[in-house]
């Protein structure tokens, strides 16, 4: 059985799109804020590997979960809001990269899956 990841292009296409993201995340005004003070290479290297992770590529994500690497964000007023904000931007990311739709619904319904945690709810 094929893995999403290796369905939408393994690590080429993974590495793009964390760059697409990024560029769209860091432009919206309504999150950059979030990402300040943040080095942002590490930031997409942990990015690539957490997406790598939850798609079935190779797990080589060893960061913080999701509630505790967001907690500090949360304190800062991290809200609903601020995550549809983000997803958005990934899905627009998979969809220019021209991801099929069954694809991005799935990646899209992994984000979902987070939300619980990375808003510490």
């Amino acid at each position: 059985m094929t893995s999403v990841y290796e369905k939408i292009g393994g690590e080429p296409a993974m590495a793009a799109a964390v760059d697409v993201f990024y560029r769209k995340v860091l432009a919206d005004e309504r999150i950059s804020h979030f990402f300040e003070d943040v080095d942002m290479e590490r930031q997409a290297a942990k990015q690539k590997a957490f997406l790598t992770m939850v798609t079935g590529g190779p797990a080589n994500y060893s960061g913080k979960d999701m509630r505790a690497g967001h907690k500090h964000l949360v304190d800062r007023g991290l809200n609903g809001t601020h995550f549809d904000a983000v997803a958005g931007h990934l899905k627009e990311t998979l969809e220019e990269l021209g991801v099929p739709t069954d694809l991005v619904g799935q990646v899209m319904a992994v984000a979902e899956g987070a939300r619980a945690d990375v808003l510490n709810r």
